[in-house]
């Protein structure tokens, strides 16, 4: 089955807003963190109100999932997020009959949910999926926005309000695992990747309560592990990761040691690599 989740932000549906039915500007009170790098939020606005579908393209940590989040509530829709993975199934999104009391019943998935209730679907790392997940998307991400239900004889036609969002790490694509161009010219597309040093070091402080020069601190190092991506590494250490390593330091841990735990550890098992990790570190702390 897959693993959803589902958030309502039933207090933004009463917040102040215009005609498109999209909160007024500046209204961020009560909304899960998220600062804008560029003009992804505008983008994902325009999207919804012409009820085009999006994907979302980026490393891990880097903010999508919290972009989405941040934007459902900021539009007061409700949010059914799926972490994909490779034994999802179409019907795992669609739906199934099921044993209840002794009777079958049929409940519906989390993407037959979002349509019929007008939620944004949000669907994480998407490659992941079998590929015929993807069949079942391509009737939402055309102007027919419907979702063809066999297995009840249904046909749902998509609201207003609903909106199919998915994302994926380019950085983890090959030849096996990747979206056909037929899919991926369905979708307008923002690519997203780490912020800038600055903004990243306020993203962590503000995340973690951590002083920002201890952030700006964590941010350069990070930086230049970042830059062994692709040689020593799979893939540099994220945004997240940061605001775990900052998150130690506020409850008491060394710098240190919640480098060692949040930073080196969870990126590689090589024991050398590790070690040229912590020699880094110590150069970059002093």
């Amino acid at each position: 089955m897959a693993h959803v989740s589902s958030d309502r932000r039933e207090a933004k549906m009463n917040a102040p807003t215009t005609t498109s039915g999209i909160p007024t500007a500046g209204d961020e009170s009560g909304l899960p963190y998220y600062s804008a790098i560029g003009d992804e939020c505008e983008l994902f606005e325009a999207a919804y109100r012409n009820r085009l579908p999006l994907l979302l393209k980026g490393p891990t940590g880097c903010g999508k999932t919290r972009f989405v989040s941040h934007m459902a509530a900021r539009l007061g829709r409700p949010l059914f997020t799926v972490a994909c993975h490779d034994d999802l199934t179409a019907a795992d999104l669609t739906g199934r009959f099921l044993l209840k009391g002794g009777e079958t019943v049929w409940v519906d998935g989390p993407l037959t949910r979002a349509v019929r209730e007008g939620g944004i679907c949000y669907l994480d790392e998407v490659v992941e999926a079998r590929k015929d997940v993807t069949v079942v998307l391509h009737p939402l991400t055309d102007d027919r926005r419907i979702l063809p239900l066999e297995r009840t004889g249904e046909t749902l036609n998509a609201p207003e309000g609903f909106m199919l969002v998915v994302s994926y790490n380019p950085g983890y694509q090959n030849i096996l695992k990747t979206l056909k161009p037929s899919t991926r010219q369905r979708f307008l597309a923002i690519e997203f990747d780490f912020p800038p040093a600055a903004r990243e070091a306020e993203i962590v402080a503000t995340e973690s309560g951590l002083d920002l020069d201890r952030c700006k601190a964590l941010v350069r190092l990070a930086g230049k592990i970042r830059a062994l991506a692709g040689q020593d590494l799979e893939e540099g250490v994220s945004t997240r990761l940061l605001v775990y390593a900052a998150s130690l330091v506020t409850d008491g841990l060394t710098l240190e040691r919640a480098i060692r735990a949040a930073l080196i550890e969870p990126v590689t098992d090589d024991e050398d690599v590790k070690k040229g990790l912590n020699d880094l570190m110590v150069a970059v702390l002093g």
